[in-house]
């Protein structure tokens, strides 16, 4: 497995995910704290759900 989704809670008591390649680099990040576990993991599991095959767009940012 190259890659794997760690759920953990964070400094101010908040839950999060990261996508950790099996390097120890950190690939993503939820980007905000979710008051559950179980919000965090319905986090992971969109990002599963709705990644797979998404295309790379370029923007003017």
């Amino acid at each position: 497995m190259s890659a794997t989704f760690e759920v953990y809670e964070d400094r101010s008591e908040k839950y999060r995910w990261r996508l950790v390649h099996a390097n120890g680099n950190i690939i993503a990040d939820s980007g905000e704290g979710y008051a559950t576990k179980q919000k965090a993991k319905q986090g992971v599991e969109s990002v599963k759900d709705n990644a797979p095959g998404a295309d790379v767009v370029e923007t003017d940012s």
